[in-house]
């Protein structure tokens, strides 16, 4: 699970969004994905994720009954939180 982590963090921590009028980098703006992406990145299945909202281990938010989307780097502070995992 550290593995995965580890490696789920340095992705997003890679990944930025630009902005459109000036071309540069906008780092306060949430990575929201949904349950599939969010499963593969974790290399969980989307049950495991349907599991961890249920039981509230895991943030998420609720745009309509059958859709929730999950920041990325509140997911991975929960779970970090949960399992006491320090990453370096």
């Amino acid at each position: 699970m550290k593995a995965i982590i580890q490696s789920t963090t340095h992705q997003t921590m890679n990944s930025s969004y630009s902005n459109s009028t000036t071309g540069s980098p906008v780092s306060n703006q949430p990575v929201l994905i949904k349950k599939k992406e969010l499963a593969k990145r974790l290399s969980v299945s989307p049950h495991t994720i349907d599991a961890w909202v249920q039981r509230r281990e895991i943030p998420c938010i609720k745009v309509k009954p059958r859709l929730y989307l999950y920041d990325v780097d509140a997911v991975m502070a929960a779970i970090r939180k949960k399992y006491r995992i320090d990453v370096a």
